[in-house]
């Protein structure tokens, strides 16, 4: 069977393994350190493929800059504060239904910053997917084991900033760089991402990387299976014309995250997470029938 038919799906199974990689990672590196690392080998593999594939550069320096802002918020600055967040406490499965609001902040930015109105049923939508996270999250903030709230909440609270974060950068991206090479382009995007978390990682961390194989295969998976091979499939989706059947399937990212993380950390299915899933899922389809056509954010 052809490509065609499966790279949708391996697309957002790709994508969906990154919080349980994020979780993983933190058990054998600082958040900041390991994305410092991942960034510089993504942006040098990415410089690679562009050499061996005779990418097309910016023809402006004020595309390039745009294209190493842009990076900064959507991968610097989201997966900073979102592998932060998991790092702290926040489970994987519930980063993921978090992740789910994606579409559902840029239909709230839309009408502001690139002029989209929403309909009814997009701001019903929007009401159901805070509600579904408000019931997800309810048991991690009203754990009697977390006598301090803000110990739970201040993750939680990162985690939803970082998904502001690239709903900008979703926007800005749409705005301003609607042309040009996106393997050139992604590769500027990792450089703006370094120049985030390395000083970061300089400034709050001790550089631990305990170099495990369990590291390193996290290290591995990190860049060439999504770095590389989830945004390399993500142009070939783009030259085939699918990327509306990936976006399409964003709404089983939220419940593959929460079984992948049952499966590899036993992160429990409580009802609670299944029902927030569930109607965050409703919310998101409802919200982003219209809304602006974006690619589930990554980690």
């Amino acid at each position: 069977m052809s490509l065609d038919r499966f790279a949708p799906a391996v697309f957002v199974f790709l994508w969906s393994t990154g919080w349980v990689v994020a979780k993983y990672a933190s058990l054998h590196s600082e958040p900041f350190t390991f994305l410092s690392i991942r960034y510089g080998l993504s942006a040098l593999a990415f410089l690679g493929f562009c050499l061996v594939t005779k990418a097309q550069w910016p023809k402006s320096r004020a595309t390039a800059l745009r294209a190493v802002y842009s990076g900064f918020f959507l991968h610097g600055f989201y997966l900073a504060g979102l592998w932060w967040a998991i790092a702290n406490g926040v489970p994987a499965g519930i980063s993921g239904i978090i992740a789910a609001l994606q579409p559902l902040l840029t239909a709230m930015a839309a009408p502001f910053l690139v002029g989209e109105r929403l309909q009814q049923t997009q701001k019903l939508g929007l009401a159901f997917g805070f509600i579904g996270i408000a019931i997800a999250i309810s048991p991690k903030l009203l754990d009697p084991a977390t006598a301090d709230l803000t110990h739970a909440a201040l993750p939680l609270a990162i985690n939803l900033i970082a998904m502001g974060s690239v709903t900008y950068g979703t926007l800005y991206q749409k705005k301003h760089l609607q042309s040009g090479d996106l393997r050139s382009i992604a590769t500027l995007q990792y450089v703006g991402a370094l120049m985030l978390t390395l000083p970061l990682s300089l400034i709050l961390e001790h550089q631990h990387f305990d170099g495990t194989a369990q590291a390193y295969a996290a290290l591995v998976w990190s860049v060439f299976g999504l770095s590389m091979g989830g945004v390399g499939l993500l142009l070939y989706l783009i030259r085939r014309g699918q990327v509306s059947r990936a976006a399409s399937l964003i709404y089983l990212m939220p419940p593959a995250v929460a079984l992948e993380a049952f499966i590899a950390f036993g992160e429990p299915l409580t009802l609670p997470l299944i029902l927030g899933t569930a109607i965050v899922v409703t919310g998101v389809y409802m919200t982003n029938r219209r809304v602006v056509q974006q690619v589930p954010a990554s980690v």
